[in-house]
């Protein structure tokens, strides 16, 4: 998108947000400036499912990215079935365009028409989740929480690490997150490749950046790839590198990271430039997607197991777990492993890498604010937290897609060799949601039977070998007073960025052109945004 008419989204975005207050709309009846009680010590009632009810509530939300060309939408999914039958509880879902999420929620938000739940990441929400409570789209949910969730207000009782993460700096409660139970479970992303060429060009696993270069090269001129290397341009271009893949091994990320105490910001950093001149360099001599800047995931999907590219940045599950039966269908000889991520010189240790919080900004839900209907919601959200809710989150329906041996869940081959033909990832999305993100805390033994392959079980434990926990910013949030300004001044920067990323790694701008650039982050305030990033870090030190 170009830079106006991004800055008129924005501008626009903040103007709903900052003068539209829908009726009836506030978790503290109406009185924003209210501090909400943040004691979670008193018992709230206890639910027996499935409810009695005639009432149908309305979620909004994406299917998960493996459903995309299996199912079109959540009725014709047997989780979202059974998860009604096991609540008693009717639920009509509508799910946005697929890459469209945020298009959609601000289409949504600017109408008005509001369902009864909202799965979406409010840190994205112009100035957090704190400004849309205040602005009357979602619901503080303290009150709520402590009268009718009483297995989601038990686990953060038993958890105040993770009860830290899960509130604004105001102390409001103000989703249903998705919660991961376990260390093991906060890295699945990292650079893959395919190890069945390398072995036949007698490669090893690329560690350096030199070595991804002549890699890269090999690939191009040996194995006839048309796109060595190539990563999901949508719905940001090289938004997969936020986590320092590549542009880390140059000691910068692509967004904040944390250093000696204090914020920085990737792009504004002399790694950048270095990070450009690599791509840059990549793209001319074709090792580097040509295409790179429209690339979405069906793309993905079919230049890699086409052969068309032999490198990218996936998942252990969705990425790995997804290609893999494919590719071997083809060729049984084929692999896709996991590379580490890369350095400049071998045998160091990556700066940074794909780190999740305990609490992910994927998959939280949040009720609307003129839902009419909030305590019910919380009863159908609060069941997902429950023994038997966890148990048909993580692993399904038993006797459809688990079966207890020795009383352990183990996935059926419905899941596991799915007679449709369908991989795994894709398989289990239909009948679980353990092997994505939602309202639930997530159990490690979903991921120990979900990375069947001995690739995917490496994966992690390759991608885990970074120092991203010495750099990572936690989920902070600006005070409502800083979110518009935040909101624009980001507006504008990520703009820049991504022109300036797009046009000197394509070659439309000279390296040079980065200096001038520089200048102009500054000049639209990029200083007063780490400012506030700062500020917030601050507070939520002192949660």
């Amino acid at each position: 998108m170009r830079r106006a008419s991004r800055k008129i989204m924005f501008s626009l975005m903040t103007f709903l947000l900052a003068g539209s207050t829908l009726a009836g709309c506030s978790g503290n009846n109406g009185n924003n400036e209210a501090a909400p009680s943040t004691d979670i010590s008193a018992e709230p009632v206890a639910v027996t499912y499935p409810i009695e009810t005639d009432k149908t509530l309305t979620y909004w939300g994406a299917l998960p990215n493996a459903l995309t060309g299996v199912r079109s939408e959540h009725a014709e999914v047997p989780f979202y079935q059974e998860w009604q039958k096991q609540t008693g509880i009717k639920v009509n879902f509508t799910a946005p365009p697929t890459n469209q999420i945020d298009e959609s929620f601000n289409v949504m938000l600017a109408s008005g028409e509001l369902p009864d739940m909202l799965e979406y990441n409010f840190f994205g929400f112009p100035g957090g989740p704190e400004k849309a409570i205040k602005d009357g789209y979602i619901l503080e949910l303290n009150d709520l929480i402590d009268k009718y969730a009483p297995n989601y207000k038990k686990y953060l009782q038993e958890h105040p690490e993770v009860e830290k993460m899960v509130k604004t700096d105001n102390g409001s409660y103000y989703a249903f997150p998705f919660i991961r139970g376990d260390e093991s479970l906060l890295t699945f992303q990292g650079p893959v490749i395919r190890k069945d060429w390398l072995d036949e060009l007698g490669l090893p696993v690329p560690e350096t950046i030199d070595e991804w270069t002549a890699t890269l090269k090999a690939f191009k001129e040996k194995k006839g790839a048309a796109a060595p290397i190539s990563f999901v341009g949508k719905p940001r271009v090289f938004n997969e590198l936020g986590n320092g893949a590549f542009v880390g091994a140059f000691g910068v990320t692509r967004d904040f990271y944390l250093e000696d105490g204090k914020v920085k910001f990737g792009p504004a950093e002399p790694g950048y430039k270095e990070f450009l001149s690599l791509f840059r360099q990549w793209y001319a001599e074709g090792l580097l997607d040509k295409d790179v800047a429209t690339v979405d995931s069906k793309v993905m999907d079919a230049n890699i197991t086409s052969g068309a590219t032999g490198a990218t940045w996936g998942n252990s599950g969705g990425g790995i777990g997804k290609w893999t039966p494919i590719i071997k269908e083809k060729d049984p000889t084929a692999s896709i492993i996991a590379a580490p991520y890369p350095v400049l010189e071998k045998g160091t240790t990556p700066k940074f890498g794909q780190r999740d919080y305990f609490m992910s900004t994927g998959g939280m839900v949040a009720i609307s604010a003129t839902s009419k209907n909030a305590e019910l919601a919380v009863k159908l959200l609060d069941y997902g937290y429950s023994e038997a809710g966890s148990m048909l989150f993580n692993f399904g329906t038993e006797g459809v897609s688990y079966t207890l041996e020795n009383g352990e869940p183990v996935f059926t081959d419905l899941l596991m060799n799915n007679p449709e033909k369908l991989a795994p990832a894709q398989a289990m999305s239909l009948y679980i949601r353990g092997n994505t993100m939602g309202p639930f805390v997530s159990d490690k033994r979903v991921s120990e039977q979900y990375l069947n392959l001995p690739e995917q079980q490496e994966a992690v434990a390759t991608w885990q070998k970074t120092d991203m926990a010495k750099y990572q910013i936690p989920l902070v949030t600006p005070t409502p007073e800083e979110s518009a300004e935040f909101a624009n001044i980001m507006a504008d920067v990520n703009t820049l960025v991504d022109e300036m990323t797009l046009k000197i790694i394509l070659g439309t701008e000279p390296l040079e052109a980065y200096d001038g650039y520089l200048d102009k982050l500054q000049s639209v305030k990029l200083s007063r945004a780490i400012e506030i990033k700062q500020a917030a870090l601050e507070r939520y030190l002192q949660r």
